[in-house]
Parts: C-alpha cells; structure tokens; sequence
C-alpha cells in the first residue's frame, strides 16, 4: 500500500511518500513494512529507501522525520 503525506519537523515541512508490505520483510527497513520511502524537504531528496538505502537520512531533520514514520507504519 502507498502512503503519501506530510510531517512537520522542528517546524519544517518533511513531504513523503512510502509503499509498505502488510507484515515485515527482508527488504523493509531493519526487516519491517517500509519497502520503499522517500522524503523531500523544500523539493530536496532527504532520505530514500528502495529495498536498500539509496541515500541515507542527510541530517538530524531527516532522522527524526524517518524514526516519527517508522514508528507509525513500520
């Protein structure tokens, strides 16, 4: 299933986009549901995971933003 949406960080907007399995998987993110993510901040790719990370969270911004949505759908 995708899931798009916004999240607010430190008063940033975080825009992202994730595809998720309905149980964890090898490809997910540490074996979980996100199989893919993608998160952009003022049109910059910050983060993105496609069954392995392409580019890794770039700032502490970033971090908090994957740790708030893995939380919620991983």
């Amino acid at each position: 299933m995708w899931r798009k949406g916004k999240i607010e960080v430190e008063n940033r907007t975080i825009h992202y986009w994730i595809k998720s399995f309905d149980s964890g998987s090898p490809y997910g993110i540490d074996e979980g549901r996100i199989s893919k993510l993608m998160l952009k901040r003022d049109g910059q790719i910050i983060a993105n995971f496609d069954r392995g990370w392409d580019i890794e969270p770039i700032d502490a911004n970033a971090q908090a933003a994957l740790e708030a949505l893995m939380k919620k759908y991983n």
